[in-house]
């Protein structure tokens, strides 16, 4: 079993899902007044929810996109950083695991990761 979905409340959906396009290769599944739902390769959905009030999460909350090595995690880092992403947590890199944290549009933290 596998958790299958995220639910993110952004304040402008269209930013946030060239955001995750762009970066992470998701597509528009389906979209209507409301809400946007967004995939992957894998099965996961990506729900996105227009709120011009959203609340902030706690300091500790992030989600993570595990790419499939270390080289793919520094040239994200890489091209995030020369396209002006926030990066919220620098790189960490040992034998067996390499990741960093960015921000989408609405500060939502993502750890990009490889796990040995």
């Amino acid at each position: 079993m596998d958790i299958s979905h995220l639910h993110l409340h952004v304040r402008d959906r269209a930013l946030a899902e060239a955001f995750y396009r762009r970066w992470f290769g998701l597509a528009t599944k389906r979209s209507d007044d409301e809400i946007t739902f967004m995939t992957g390769d894998r099965d996961f959905l990506l729900a996105l929810m227009e709120d011009s009030t959203r609340a902030s999460m706690p300091p500790w909350f992030h989600f993570g996109i595990r790419l499939d090595s270390a080289g793919d995690v520094r040239h994200m880092l890489g091209a995030m950083q020369a396209a002006g992403v926030p990066i919220v947590k620098p790189l960490y890199e040992d034998d067996a695991f390499a990741s960093f944290r960015c921000a989408d549009p609405d500060a939502h933290p993502i750890e990009v990761y490889w796990e040995r």
